[in-house]
C-alpha cells in the first residue's frame, strides 16, 4: 500500500488512525501550542498528548485555532491523550473527564493507559473505566502504552474489548519482537513513541549509508523503517523546519533486504523508560 501523510490505518473498533503522528512529550505552554500549530499547518492530522505532559489545554487550543483558521473539520484531527495514574475506576473516569475539559475538543480520539504500574487490580479498574468512557462517547478508541507481555496477557484474559492501539518504544535498535508479534496477532495497531531513538543512533554506519543512498536524513530512514513495519511513528520537534522535514518520508521506500538489515540492529536500546516488567 502506497502511503501518504493523509493515509490512515483501520483500527479493530472501526475507527481510523493517521499513519504519522506528532508527539508533544516535554513540550510545554506556548512551545506546545506553536509546535502543534506548525505540525497541523504542515499536514499532520494526528497529535499525541498526555495528562503527564501537562499540555492538553495548549494542544486542544492549537487544534481549535487551526480548524477555525483553515476550515479543516475537528473530525479530521486525531487527538490522543493518556491516563497518568492507575488509581481506580472512579479516579480514571475523573481523569478522562478532566482531559476532555482541558483539551476543549468535546471528545478524545484515542485514550491510552500510559503505563502498567499499580498491579493487576489497578490496571483492570483503569481499563474498565476506559471501556465505560468509550461507551459514553467521551473517547472514540482506547488502548495501552508500554505494557509488557504479562500485562497484555492479563488484560486479554479478562475478555473483550481488547485495546485498539499499543504505544511503545519501537525502532531498529529496540524491535520488541515478542510484543510486536503478539499485538499483530490480536489486531492491535502499534505506535512507536521513540521512532527516532532520540537521535542516539543517527551516526550508525548503516543509517548513514542508507541516508546517503536515498538522499535523505537519518531521521527519514528511521521513520520509513517504522512505516514499512506497519507502525505509527510519532515525531517531535520545536523547530519549524524539522517539523516539516519529518513529514517528507513518503517519496521513497526501503527494500526488503534493507528492512531485514535494520531489524538486525536490535540492542534493546532504551531512550527513556521501560516499565514493561513492573509488577
Amino acid at each position: 500500500m502506497k502511503l501518504s501523510l493523509r493515509s490512515r490505518y483501520q483500527l479493530s473498533d472501526g475507527n481510523e488512525i493517521p499513519v504519522l503522528g506528532f508527539g508533544t512529550y516535554e513540550l510545554a505552554g506556548e512551545n506546545a501550542y506553536r509546535a502543534v500549530k506548525w505540525a497541523l499547518e504542515a499536514g499532520y492530522r494526528h497529535i499525541d498528548s498526555a495528562e503527564w505532559y501537562e499540555n492538553e489545554r495548549e494542544c486542544g487550543r492549537a487544534i481549535l485555532d487551526f480548524c477555525a483558521e483553515s476550515g479543516v473539520s475537528r473530525t479530521d484531527i486525531f487527538f490522543t491523550t493518556k491516563l497518568k495514574h492507575n488509581a481506580g475506576f472512579d479516579a480514571t473516569i475523573n481523569a478522562i473527564d478532566r482531559s476532555v475539559e482541558l483539551c476543549g475538543l468535546n471528545y478524545i480520539d484515542l485514550y491510552l493507559i500510559h503505563g502498567p504500574w499499580g498491579g493487576p487490580d489497578a490496571r483492570r479498574q483503569a481499563w474498565e473505566a476506559c471501556v465505560a468512557a468509550q461507551k459514553a462517547g467521551k473517547v472514540k478508541s482506547i488502548g495501552i502504552s508500554t505494557f509488557g507481555m504479562r500485562h497484555m496477557q492479563e488484560l486479554f484474559d479478562s475478555g473483550p474489548p481488547l485495546p485498539a492501539v499499543h504505544q511503545i518504544d519501537l525502532h531498529p535498535f529496540m524491535t520488541r519482537n515478542e510484543i510486536v508479534e503478539f499485538c499483530r496477532g490480536h489486531g492491535i495497531v502499534l505506535e512507536a513513541w521513540a521512532a527516532l531513538a532520540r537521535a542516539m543512533r543517527f551516526d550508525h554506519s548503516l543509517i548513514v549509508n542508507l541516508a546517503k543512498k536515498y538522499g535523505k536524513d537519518p531521521a527519514h530512514i528511521f521513520l520509513r523503517y517504522s512505516l514499512q513495519k506497519g507502525f505509527v511513528p510519532l515525531v517531535k520537534s520545536t523547530d519549524h523546519t524539522r517539523i516539516v522535514s519529518n513529514s517528507d518520508v513518503f517519496d521513497f521506500e526501503l527494500d526488503s533486504t534493507e528492512i531485514a538489515e535494520l531489524d538486525q540492529l536490535n540492542e534493546y536500546l532504551l531512550t527513556d523508560w521501560d516499565p514493561t516488567d513492573c509488577p
